[in-house]
């Protein structure tokens, strides 16, 4: 099958021929007649499999009757829902390929940017509109969308769009759609809150399902190694030099980790980027761009910054922390072997991970081995720096307690005799007895009176010394008139 027996407009071929596609995914040959139609679609398949081309095209081919020069104001005609920003980008990216033989509007809305520009574009009016929900419902709030012409939702990363809160913005802008209108879904699972969903949104959808969704692709080599938590940034470091990886993503469960880990790379002369939710819109950009022209070899990644990474010939994804979730190590490992390409992942497990393994077992219904990396052998580092490590939390201050107790109790403990001592507990005795026999009752002349009320209320207990055992010479003992001298 090819993408002419589609029967397809003539500016859409030119800009499929012109994009490289040549034969349609098994996902793309399921979806793209039933969607030419008008009939709503549940489309579950794994990442990867072209899922983004499957309802960009249909949505062009509808679209093809007001690709004419018009002037004025265009009403929304197609809106698609992603649940990131990079995501957004992409499905953005892969329409305006696709339609670049078309007089189409389309533009991509999502937060990290400044809002007034983004109103200014959409009073032009937009034939396409692809947005992250949070910030569309701020423009439906504005008054700077009129979906009363819609004639296509689509909802994409439906699954992660839920385990990200965003059900009730989508109920919300559901809501605001005409009820006589294509809606189709996308998603990478399947779960039953995705069903009760589409339930309510649709109207007898035509399930597709590609694959087995709780199996990774067949073309990804997995690897498990079982590591301390402290040593797998030595592991890694270990791993990148002793393989070839021409393109690695690195998964990190934290923001904090994800940067930790690409500094120390970064160290190591590592060509390395980190990208997650507390960067700045422009700054995940440069991080993408730079890695897909091959400016940085490695991208480390949290799970939500890496939904819509879109980059070809992926040769490694390294799970740096075993992932919770069984349905994000899918997602994760799916990001390498990609349009039938082949990919390794390798995944770092530590002792509390392995119960993460057991579920990843349980979900794919395989029992996976793991094993010590080959030839590499962790040696704990003896100062502080073992807790600089990536996925390893920095101990809390209760974890030191006992040194600065310590630290404190110092003054307090039990000073050596005079003679014969040394350091920092002669010194602190000589403050207030600096002249005193070893073998006579202590007293306390003038001076040593004097000193000892410039230095404050000390305490300095004498063990040690000769008929002084467990008497305690302060500011506040008693003086008898024989002992006021020497």
């Amino acid at each position: 099958m090819t993408f002419s027996s589609f029967g397809l407009t003539d500016r859409l071929m030119q800009g499929i021929a012109a994009t490289n596609y040549t034969t349609p995914t098994q996902i793309q040959q399921s979806a793209i007649p039933l969607a030419i139609t008008g009939t709503d679609i549940i489309g579950c398949a794994q990442t990867g499999t072209g899922k983004t081309a499957a309802f960009v095209i249909p949505i062009l081919h509808r679209l093809a009757e007001y690709d004419v020069a018009q002037g004025g104001f265009r009403p929304v005609r197609a809106l698609i829902l992603s649940p990131t920003r990079e995501l957004a980008q992409q499905i953005e990216d892969t329409t305006r390929t696709l339609a670049r033989f078309m007089r189409l509007r389309m533009c991509a809305i999502y937060g990290g940017v400044n809002m007034d520009a983004q109103t200014k574009q959409l009073k032009h009016g937009m034939d396409i509109v692809i947005a992250t929900p949070g910030r569309l419902l701020d423009h439906m709030n504005r008054r700077s969308l009129d979906f009363s012409k819609l004639e296509v939702l689509v909802l994409d990363e439906a699954d992660r769009m839920l385990d990200m809160g965003f059900i009730h913005d989508v109920k919300k802008i559901v809501g605001q759609t005409p009820p006589q209108r294509q809606t189709m879904l996308f998603s990478a699972t399947m779960s039953p809150e995705i069903r009760t969903l589409t339930k309510q949104i649709q109207r007898t959808p035509e399930i597709i399902e590609v694959g087995e969704r709780r199996k990774p692709a067949e073309n990804v080599t997995q690897y498990f190694y079982s590591v301390p938590q402290a040593g797998k940034m030595d592991l890694l470091l270990h791993v990148l030099e002793k393989e070839t990886m021409e393109s690695v993503i690195v998964f990190s469960r934290t923001k904090y980790g994800a940067d930790k880990i690409s500094s120390r790379l970064e160290r190591k002369g590592l060509k390395s980027v980190a990208i997650h939710s507390n960067r700045s819109q422009n700054q995940r950009q440069r991080a993408l761009a730079g890695f897909k022209q091959g400016h940085f070899n490695i991208l480390v990644a949290t799970d939500v910054a890496a939904r819509g990474i879109d980059v070809d010939n992926i040769s490694h994804v390294i799970n740096f922390d075993t992932p919770p979730a069984a349905e994000d190590y899918i997602h994760r490992i799916g990001r390498t072997g990609r349009a039938d390409a082949t990919g390794d992942a390798l995944t770092f497990v530590a002792r509390d991970e392995e119960q993460h393994v057991r579920k990843i077992e349980r979900h794919i219904g395989k029992r996976l081995n793991v094993q010590r990396y080959p030839g590499f052998e962790f040696v704990k580092p003896e100062t502080s720096e073992a807790y600089d490590d990536a996925s390893t939390e920095r101990p809390s201050q209760s974890r030191f307690r006992g040194h600065r107790e310590g630290h404190q109790t110092s003054y307090h403990r039990q000073a050596p005799a005079p003679s014969g001592a040394s350091g920092d507990g002669e010194k602190r005795f000589d403050r207030s007895s600096r002249s005193a026999p070893s073998n006579s009752r202590y007293g306390k002349s003038e001076s040593s009176e004097s000193r000892e009320s410039s230095y404050g209320k000390r305490d300095f207990k004498r063990s040690s010394a000769p008929g002084g055992e467990g008497k305690n010479y302060s500011r506040f003992a008693k003086k008898s008139r024989s002992q006021s001298s020497w």
